[in-house]
């Protein structure tokens, strides 16, 4: 599980959330206050706002490279959309703790 911080101004509920996934990853099932869906390499996306972060777990399975490479576009897509930072600033974020 990874906890993603928001940027200032792009705080989203988990409804918003749903929405977005559902642009990118298609299907969402909702439940215990987790949203839940699927797409290419990626088996199992679980979302959830957990003390005022996004928190998602992921399950990834074998694929071929094309498959693979459209996955990771589509998830860093997502995750931009939702808390406002590029891959490139997410990973700052967490090499500085």
């Amino acid at each position: 599980m990874r906890l993603y911080d928001f940027k200032r101004g792009h705080k989203k509920t988990l409804d918003e959330i749903a929405d977005i996934m559902r642009e990118i990853f298609g299907e969402v099932r909702e439940g215990n206050g987790h949203l839940l869906s699927s797409f290419g390499a990626l088996e199992k996306i679980e979302v959830w706002i957990e003390n005022g972060k996004m928190a998602a777990e992921t399950k990834s399975k074998k694929v071929e490279g094309s498959l693979a490479q459209e996955t990771l576009r589509k998830w860093n897509d997502f995750l931009f959309r939702v808390t406002g930072y590029t891959a490139k600033e997410r990973k700052k974020k967490m090499t500085k703790t």
